[in-house]
């Protein structure tokens, strides 16, 4: 009987471990001798951090990256011939903004048995804490890095939020965060609501939703901080 497809969530700050990662799922990783991972070194932190007992030398850790060849991704699943196999991400879930969407679709081709497990997503928990849509949202990932490319797409998020009454979701590569931030109060309308939420479940994390035109009256420092925006304009 093959193993099951486990999606194992991790921390997405510096958190204790208790405070968001359930009892039962730093047990299971102690049954589990194969990962899908993005980056093996992070991996072993983290599930040492989870209270992984096993010896790390009898862990075998599989790659899943953007170098990963697309041939070598189908033999993943063969492991599960052998027992479970856990797809663990980089912070949060596995599949959400991160790679693995593709290993959990080959499992169900394959009828194989895919167990997500609760967890941190940082996408969840500030669209939970912005006060904005949450019966109608969109993650849209990444906005363009080029200028013109950037403020096009803003106003077309912006515009789809009205219409649709639709919240927006993205992410910026935290070192951009500040730039981001900045875009935004440029592009959208003086009454568009922005939530900016940081470091979310870390003890300096926090959540703000203000207008345009709050946030023009005194901008964070959102360099190097992991954050999320979400954007609403308002009939």
């Amino acid at each position: 009987m093959a193993g099951k497809l486990y999606l194992i969530p991790t921390l997405i700050g510096e958190t204790e471990v208790e405070q968001v990662i359930p009892a039962h799922i730093c047990t299971l990783i102690n049954s589990i001798r194969t990962y899908i991972v993005e980056n093996e070194r992070t991996a072993r932190r983290m599930l040492l951090r989870m209270g992984m007992e096993t010896a790390v030398d009898d862990v075998q850790f599989l790659l899943l990256n953007k170098y990963t060849p697309a041939s070598a991704i189908p033999e993943y699943l063969d492991k599960l011939q052998d027992g479970d196999v856990g797809l663990l991400s980089e912070a949060g879930v596995p599949a959400i903004a991160d790679p693995g969407s593709n290993i959990v679709q080959m499992a169900h081709a394959k009828n194989l048995e895919v167990v997500p497990l609760v967890g941190p997503s940082s996408i969840l928990l500030a669209m939970m804490a912005s006060g904005m849509n949450g019966q109608n949202f969109a993650f849209v990932g990444y906005l363009p890095v080029k200028g013109n490319d950037r403020a096009q797409r803003i106003r077309q998020l912006e515009n789809r939020s009205l219409i649709e009454n639709q919240s927006q979701i993205f992410i910026e590569a935290p070192y951009r965060n500040n730039q981001l931030l900045k875009d935004l109060l440029t592009y959208c309308s003086a009454t568009t609501r922005v939530c900016v939420a940081c470091n979310l479940t870390a003890e300096d994390g926090w959540v703000k939703t203000l207008t345009v035109q709050q946030w023009k009256k005194k901008l964070p420092e959102l360099h190097k901080i992991p954050t999320i925006f979400v954007l609403h304009k308002d009939k």
